[in-house]
């Protein structure tokens, strides 16, 4: 057993994150890459032919289909949404005290 406190967070992405800012991007992507792959995986194509649908090499879509997040900007994720037919919208609004 140890002694150090039980830290809790709000969500995982601020438990996997150094900073506020950091945390805010990580769920940005994370909520991307999941919309993506739901598009994708309801097409019922290989992942070859959806990746020419998306332009990105069939290696490139597998990393998002893993999750492997740290591999894809903000702005990589949005033109893949807008490519898959996804509208993505921002709402700016004031954080929570």
């Amino acid at each position: 057993m140890t002694d150090e406190p039980t830290q809790t967070f709000t969500n995982v992405w601020d438990a996997l994150a150094d900073t506020p800012d950091e945390a805010a991007n990580l769920r940005l992507r994370g909520d991307l890459a999941m919309a993506i792959r739901e598009v994708v995986e309801s097409w019922g194509q290989s992942q070859t032919q959806a990746a020419r649908h998306l332009g990105v090499t069939q290696p490139r879509l597998n990393d998002l289909l893993r999750g492997r997040l740290e591999r894809f900007s903000l702005d990589a994720l949005i033109a893949l949404a807008e490519r898959a037919g996804l509208a993505v919208e921002m709402r700016i609004g004031l954080a929570a005290a």
